[in-house]
């Protein structure tokens, strides 16, 4: 079956490693026919002072360059030039414009911050312990991820990890379906498409993002759902794709859809 992988990074944030080539060369090997890279955009200081969350402003034309370059060297292999893109809500202080987003064929949406607290970060996990934390920053976490998927304004074309409130495993005392139904009627609202992320199997959470249950009801909302690794080292870069379909067939899906540089969408067909 064909594989694509629609989310990856590299050297350029500072959390990753590998050359884009080398994601490319990896990809192309493992027989992928997709792969998009989905870098970083760049946070300001106030929220990435250390340049390690994201792609400092003055290194992002030469990711584009590299993204170039690699598609001159593999032709066969069908690359995307994207990026991923925080929702910071009422925290946003940013002025990004049109012309900015303009090079970029796939823009991801993710929420990494409820109220300017990276909360998937390790080094700053322990707020997660606090008396009723889990209660209070997934009911939080939903709000704004059910925002930023609900606002036609914002330049998201898929909803990444929809479920990244689940990374540590801290999970609430209520039943999650309430909050998950909200999820996929704010997707749904918009015709975004969200992604299984096979990277949460190697999480604490110990599964792909999102969970079964949140992916059934995407599926029921008809939302479109894509695959991505979320490589951040070119050893990843096509890690559990195929489960991931096994993952979205389970749930009820009967294709993936797979964005394009035009700005379309192709299916690939679920056996």
């Amino acid at each position: 079956m064909e594989l694509v992988n629609t989310h990856c990074h590299s050297r350029y944030c500072g959390h990753g490693a590998g050359e884009v080539e080398d994601y490319a060369a990896a990809a192309e090997a493992a027989g992928l026919t997709t792969l998009a890279f989905t870098e970083h955009f760049p946070l300001s200081a106030s929220f990435d002072p250390d340049g390690y969350l994201s792609v400092p402003w003055d290194q992002m034309a030469a990711y584009r360059e590299a993204v170039e370059r690699a598609r001159e060297a593999h032709p066969s292999l069908d690359i995307i030039l994207g990026c991923e893109m925080d929702y910071l809500g009422a925290d946003e202080d940013r002025a990004i414009t049109a012309a900015d987003l303009a090079p970029y064929e796939l823009v991801l949406g993710s929420v990494h911050f409820v109220d300017a607290w990276a909360f998937d970060d390790p080094a700053q996990r322990g707020a997660w312990e606090e008396p009723g934390a889990p209660e209070r920053i997934w009911r939080r976490y939903t709000e704004l991820w059910c925002a930023a998927a609900a606002d036609a304004s914002q330049p998201f074309h898929v909803m990444s990890h929809p479920d990244l409130a689940k990374k540590f495993a801290y999970y609430p005392s209520y039943d999650l379906a309430p909050l998950y139904e909200a999820m996929a009627e704010a997707c749904a609202s918009t015709g975004r498409m969200i992604e299984v992320n096979t990277s949460g199997s190697y999480y604490a959470c110990a599964e792909m993002f999102p969970a079964p249950a949140l992916l059934a009801a995407f599926r029921r909302a008809g939302v479109p759902c894509t695959v991505g690794s979320d490589a951040h080292d070119p050893a990843n870069v096509a890690r559990d794709i195929e489960r991931g379909y096994e993952l979205m067939a389970r749930a009820g899906y009967r294709c993936v859809t797979v964005p394009t540089r035009s700005g379309d969408r192709r299916e690939i067909p679920l056996a």
